[in-house]
């Protein structure tokens, strides 16, 4: 397997509005020269142009703003960037209440969510949000980034009162592992170099703990799950006989040799070979995308999921979870949707919602029961075919689904399995 610093890395940044969250993207962008000439010179020209004296990091993130005020929708906006050690995937989303569901679809897939907190401003109720959310979403590591420190002189006092601060609100979430960094996005300190005007803080700076974030052992390894996308019957003499299962492997490992079951079915056989592109395999393991044959000649398609005999997903139609409303339109009661599960899709129903989650005070409200968008909820949801799932804390991939509107083919809502 690969090493975690060959590993590529995806992170969201939470914040409230001028925490210094597009300045600390250009910083690290900037900093670790990942900033195309061309880029750097427009930049500089509009800075000089607003009559500033140093680079406005904040510009190279600020465009997306201006697209919004044109009215074109971008919900997360996604920047890519590599050092010599790991490259790494952004996902810059939106910190206000109302765009809850943008946070939600950027962080569904991180490893890392980075949170700042204003060291002026301390802990803030959007902070508590983020977190949730982050928590919510089982993200397995966050870095909370103390900015604007140099607002503060530099005070580990202002440091050790937030961390203490955030201790409190994250001791009654479920969260893995939690690094505290201060940092001046403006000025640079901690961000990719370390800081000489904080000789107190012993840690490494933000880059450099990303660079060396351990995530091999955040997927799931132990429960082998293999969602069929197709079925291969190349049309060639050569390949006559040929018949693979070909998708991206959801969790755990498989080895030519192993006994596996197919569900729903509940056929079972043994895997003959796993091919990766032209290359053969001995094993593969999440999240690789490869081809698996089986010895026996057995019915096999689309949406069908190949497990270990010992080690079953529950087969279930019906499903308790949580989910976010991405929709403008309310939830309809008792109307039917399409739901998407790895690469299955049956129709569903909300059956029933059995409370909404108020984020800014993170309460349960059981009394108001519909959904509109923006909203967390959790529901019992009915499907008309079984779906073989894990809970979402057990693998966020089996442990997910989307919800699609039949009459507009929209995407109306995320959930997570409980």
């Amino acid at each position: 397997m690969k090493k975690n610093t060959n590993q590529l890395l995806r992170f969201t940044t939470a914040g409230s509005v001028d925490d210094g969250k597009s300045t600390l993207i250009g910083r690290l962008l900037y900093d670790s020269k990942s900033i195309f000439e061309d880029q750097l010179q427009a930049i500089q020209k509009t800075s000089e142009r607003k009559g500033m004296e140093s680079l406005d990091l904040a510009l190279f993130t600020d465009g997306l703003r201006d697209e919004r005020e044109q009215g074109i929708t971008i919900d997360v906006a996604y920047r890519y960037f590599a050092t010599p050690k790991r490259k790494f995937i952004i996902a810059d989303t939106p910190g206000h209440i109302q765009y809850t569901r943008n946070m939600v679809t950027g962080a569904s897939t991180a490893n890392v969510a980075i949170i700042l907190v204003d060291a002026r401003n301390g802990i803030v109720e959007q902070t508590k949000r983020h977190t949730f959310i982050a928590s919510l979403l089982q993200i397995s590591h966050i870095i909370v980034c103390v900015n604007k420190m140099d607002l503060v002189d530099w005070s580990e006092d202002k440091f050790t009162k937030i961390l203490s601060d955030y201790e409190t609100i994250s001791s009654k979430m479920l969260i893995k592992d939690i690094q505290y960094i201060p940092i001046s996005a403006l000025k640079g300190d901690n961000v990719v170099n370390r800081s000489e005007n904080m000789p107190w803080f012993l840690g490494a700076p933000l880059l450099h703990t990303l660079e060396n974030m351990h995530i091999s052992s955040d997927t799931n390894k132990v429960d082998a799950r293999f969602p069929v996308q197709t079925v291969i019957r190349p049309q060639s003499e050569k390949h006559s006989e040929y018949r693979g299962y070909a998708g991206k492997i959801a969790g755990g490992i498989f080895r030519t040799g192993d006994d596996v079951v197919v569900l729903p079915s509940g056929f079972s056989s043994r895997i003959e070979s796993i091919h990766l592109h032209k290359e053969n395999l001995d094993e593969a393991f999440v999240p690789q995308s490869v081809s698996i044959t089986l010895e026996d000649d057995i019915d096999v398609s689309r949406g069908d999921m190949i497990v270990k005999v010992n080690n079953r997903p529950t087969c279930t139609q019906d499903l308790d979870m949580i989910i976010c409303w991405l929709n403008n339109n309310p939830a309809k009661p008792r109307a039917k949707y399409t739901i998407m599960h790895t690469t299955n899709e049956q129709k569903a129903i909300i059956k029933e919602v059995l409370y909404k989650i108020d984020i800014n005070k993170i309460e349960r409200d059981t009394e108001d029961k519909t959904i509109n968008m923006n909203d967390i909820c959790r529901v019992k949801l009915r499907t008309t075919q079984p779906l073989m799932v894990d809970s979402y804390n057990e693998n966020r991939i089996t442990g997910s689904v989307i919800l699609v509107d039949d009459a507009t083919n929209e995407t109306v809502a995320a959930g997570m399995i409980v």
